[in-house]
């Protein structure tokens, strides 16, 4: 069992970028219960235009961090947006980055350098969320990282979910700093830990997915966009290990 927590951010492209995570965070979802994985959501930031800002959420209950940690990186896709009047193709992003929930043990943090900080929840969950404080935000003074959570109704659960969220991404910090005391060649071998690196492009006239670091495509953008990713994950681990 290795729990994974995700955050998918919109990138550049503005609101079309939003509309864009949007559709990634449905596919993992979608992929996820295919997979019978547990998912909870931490944080969920809407856009105007009912796309998404930002979604941080746990996937949990089975082996998830062996699949899902070839999905970090940016994704990139290519349509006409719903908003464009002159059918022109426009291409966005967002970023994927899946951190590793640590072990108990693992991770240990000082009470003493984290600044807790609660306020109102807004977003999904209708009134009752505005009513309280529920909403937790911690800041992690020696590092700097920030994390909140405010999807649940009970200021205790959020800022656990909070701290998972914190321990996760010290952890992933811990370990690109030591990915880069490795050999250049090993780096290249571990390309999907890199949060920059554009890792696949979804084109919508072309009906096509191309992943660019085994440079395969699909034809069947539909079907994996609705959570069909196995066939794409099972490519990749042939092809990592």
């Amino acid at each position: 069992m290795s729990s994974v927590i995700v955050e998918i951010r919109a990138g550049t492209g503005g609101e079309e970028a939003a509309l864009f995570a949007k559709d990634l965070f449905r596919m993992y979802s979608k992929y996820a219960r295919s997979q019978n994985w547990k998912e909870t959501i931490f944080d969920l930031k809407e856009s105007d235009l009912g796309g998404i800002k930002q979604v941080v959420f746990e996937l949990a209950n089975g082996d998830v961090f062996s699949k899902m940690k070839y999905e970090a990186g940016v994704h990139r896709v290519q349509r006409i947006p719903k908003t464009e009047k002159s059918g022109r193709i426009h291409t966005s992003t967002a970023t994927v980055a899946v951190l590793r929930k640590p072990e108990k043990a693992e991770i240990n943090i000082n009470p003493n350098d984290l600044k807790i900080d609660y306020f109102k929840a807004s977003g999904p969950g209708g009134q009752y969320v505005n009513k309280r404080m529920t909403a937790v935000r911690i800041t992690h003074l020696p590092s700097g990282i920030v994390v909140t959570c405010q999807t649940e109704r009970s200021l205790q659960q959020n800022k656990e979910s909070a701290l998972e969220f914190l321990k996760a991404k010290i952890l992933e910090m811990e370990e690109l700093k030591n990915l880069e005391k490795l050999s250049k060649e090993r780096r290249e071998q571990i390309g999907w830990a890199k949060r920059a690196e554009k890792i696949r492009t979804y084109n919508f006239p072309q009906n096509r997915v191309t992943d660019h670091r085994i440079k395969k495509s699909w034809h069947d953008l539909d079907k994996i966009l609705d959570g069909d990713l196995e066939p794409v994950i099972r490519k990749l681990q042939q092809s990592f290990g």
